[in-house]
């Protein structure tokens, strides 16, 4: 029981940090896109 808790535990972690890179690159891709949209009026 002991190890299916850290198992959880470390995917919880792990879902945690990909979540945050994806925010960042949707983030990034977001701020491109507005860049872009401002350079062509």
């Amino acid at each position: 029981m002991q190890h299916l808790v850290g198992g959880y535990r470390g995917l919880s972690l792990i879902v945690d940090l990909n979540w945050d890179r994806l925010f960042y690159l949707a983030a990034v891709g977001g701020a491109l896109f507005a860049a872009a949209f401002v350079a062509s009026l």
